[in-house]
């Protein structure tokens, strides 16, 4: 999928049907950075006015919003992407009782609901299920880029990227005993860093992954024991980050290691006309076990 505009962060999900399902969003917050962009090099800056040239705005403003494709043939071939109400960095779960849970953010209208549509037919429709209560004083709209992940006890944990003032910049942590259809209120659990990745090990304990983009800049985990109740200390996956970077996610392997994938902007802040050739960007991964 590569649409006139911004295309952004596919997530993956594997139904038990071997369906796969991704999401992604587009997006036109580069117009802002095209608007302004009278000090780059003069051959880059033509590349991308050509591109922006290409489509009007009503064009561009049609393609907006968040989409699924669907594949039925492991990644071989994909369907045409269909519009769905919500949008995240990691995609979709699927909950022990058959239903495929979306959390995310309505996008790109319908108010600043955060919240969870829910799929019965593998993922070819949704529906709008929950949202999430704002904790008191806070703005809903400083809410993003939601995961969930059902535990071993049977309740569902949500994590939430949080910009509002108090805890700015930690994840907030929501949890549903009901599938899903109600939610607590989003409460700090002391992690600094976001946005949080959530997978439930072969164990029953949970594993959080998340982006600390503090010095040293790297890429963090976390451990519960308690289905999500209480988080461990921190492992440190890298510490060795130099510019923008981030949205690990992990999968556990049949050997029981672990596989952190992030990406990392090794030049963010450079001015343009300083940038290398490709790669701008890079993708690293950290293969690792638990004690």
């Amino acid at each position: 999928m590569d649409t006139p505009i911004d295309d952004r962060d596919a997530g993956l999900c594997e139904t038990a049907s071997g369906a796969l399902l991704l999401n992604t969003f587009t997006s036109l917050a580069y117009e802002k950075l095209l608007a302004a962009a009278k000090d780059w090099e003069p051959s880059r800056l033509a590349r991308w006015q050509a591109v922006q040239r290409a489509t009007t705005p009503a064009q561009r403003e049609s393609l907006l919003g968040a989409w699924m494709l669907r594949s039925t043939d492991g990644g071989m071939t994909w369907s045409s992407p269909y519009r769905v109400p919500l949008t995240n960095p990691h995609g979709p779960i699927q909950l022990a009782d058959g239903r495929l849970l979306h959390a995310g953010k309505r996008y790109p209208r319908g108010g600043q609901d955060i919240g969870f549509t829910v799929s019965t037919d593998d993922g070819l429709t949704w529906k709008w299920l929950s949202g999430i209560p704002a904790r008191p004083g806070d703005d809903p709209a400083q809410y993003h880029e939601l995961y969930a992940v059902e535990t071993a006890d049977g309740r569902l944990v949500a994590h939430i990227r949080n910009h509002n003032r108090p805890n700015e910049r930690e994840t907030l942590q929501s949890e549903s005993a009901d599938g899903g259809k109600t939610w607590s209120i989003p409460r700090p659990i002391g992690v600094w860093g976001l946005p949080s990745h959530l997978l439930r090990l072969r164990d029953g304990r949970l594993l959080m992954t998340y982006s600390y983009r503090r010095a040293p800049r790297g890429n963090h985990a976390r451990l519960s024991e308690d289905h999500g109740r209480t988080w461990s200390d921190p492992i440190v996956l890298s510490d060795d980050g130099t510019g923008d970077l981030g949205y690990p996610s992990t999968v556990q392997l049949a050997s029981g290691q672990l596989l952190t994938l992030w990406y990392e902007s090794k030049y963010s802040g450079s001015h343009p006309a300083q940038l290398p050739s490709p790669p701008f960007s890079v993708l690293r991964l950290a293969r690792w076990r638990l004690s």
